[in-house]
């Protein structure tokens, strides 16, 4: 099938471009210690996240313990939840599903670390943890590293539970579009990092694993030399947001639309809101120019277009933000030219839990 013969609003997946973005990330971690932990949110499709762990990764990183399942049950073994789980009830299934792969999870409270270690104690399983330490997202984690030293001894009184490190994760220096500026910030966190582990082994607490990064610091946790694992996850695919940002990936994914209007000063588009996730910023066109792009529920309006496109005519945008455009869709086709290869399951599309 051609691209022509898709029905629109769709993502189309340039898979020439897609491996040739799994290989830059390749050579960019290629004699380093970091190694690939790809997010498993920005794809969510278990085909990709298979691919990606025979390509070299060591595992998956997802947000939320149904993603987890998903992986689990796609035949991933070593999967970390990079989030806090603290309702008993999934505390459970957590518990339960460190039985059938190598489960890791944040952490950043007492209570739920007793409540973790019961939980896979009467399961008979191990669950791993990452204390979450807060460099600067104010999101979760602790915040000194005394906190971190007492949440470490606290999962060491389980056996049911091992510490292997720190997850920091700098969510805010992610789309920073000035490089100096992100390089040091991320030096700045780089220094306390460096500073908590010391501390931690001073007090005969070990570090064997340090998480986070995103593929906007990608670069430059490559070069550092101090985080273990990389948890990038939109370098597959791109999207508007990142391609400001300098880096030596490329856009793969795009949604394709229908012109279902066109007037003297403006083209509508038979995609809106409810399949291109506008949450961090408005799509980008692949031809011409727009003075104003805007969106409702089922429309992307082209206000001021350039281009030669009428009505009935295909037009491709860069989603704004990957990730959040994928989980509105239940499949993406794969496209070499203008010809349909294959196509993909989004296996954890809404799994939001």
């Amino acid at each position: 099938m051609k691209i022509s013969g898709i029905s629109t609003p769709a993502l189309i997946l340039d898979v020439n471009i897609l491996k040739a973005n799994a290989e830059k990330m390749g050579q960019l971690l290629k004699g380093t210690k970091l190694q690939l932990r790809p997010h498993y949110k920005s794809h969510k499709c278990a085909a990709l996240a298979a691919w990606q762990v025979r390509s070299g990764a060591i595992g998956m990183t997802c947000a939320k313990l149904s993603e987890a399942e998903d992986l689990c049950d796609a035949g991933i073994e070593d999967i970390l939840l990079a989030n806090q789980v603290t309702d008993m009830v999934k505390i459970r299934r957590l518990a339960d599903l460190a039985g059938n792969c190598r489960l890791t999870i944040c952490v950043d409270n007492a209570e739920n670390i007793k409540a973790l270690g019961i939980a896979a104690a009467n399961c008979g399983n191990t669950v791993h943890c990452l204390v979450e330490y807060d460099i600067g997202m104010g999101r979760c984690g602790v915040d000194t590293k005394e906190e971190v030293l007492a949440l470490a001894k606290k999962i060491a009184e389980y056996e049911s539970l091992t510490f292997d490190g720190i997850q920091a994760y700098a969510g805010h220096l992610s789309h920073m579009e000035d490089p100096v500026q992100r390089k040091e910030s991320t030096a700045a966190n780089y220094a306390r990092l460096t500073e908590l582990i010391a501390y931690l082994k001073e007090n005969g607490v070990e570090v064997a694993t340090v998480s986070g990064g995103s593929t906007g610091t990608s670069t430059i946790k490559a070069a550092e030399g101090l985080y273990t694992e990389l948890q990038a996850g939109s370098y597959l695919f791109m999207d508007a947001t990142y391609r400001n940002l300098g880096l030596p990936f490329e856009n793969s994914l795009f949604l394709l639309t229908t012109v279902v209007s066109r007037g003297a000063n403006r083209v509508m588009l038979d995609a809106g809101v409810k399949t291109c996730g506008m949450d961090q910023g408005e799509p980008a066109l692949v031809t011409g120019t727009a003075q104003r792009i805007a969106a409702n529920e089922e429309h992307i309006q082209l206000h001021g277009y350039t281009g030669s496109e009428t009505v009935g005519d295909q037009l491709r945008l860069i989603p704004g933000h990957c990730c959040s455009t994928v989980n509105l869709h239940d499949k993406i086709y794969l496209v070499d030219g203008e010809k349909v290869v294959g196509r993909l399951l989004i296996t954890a599309r809404k799994m939001g839990r």
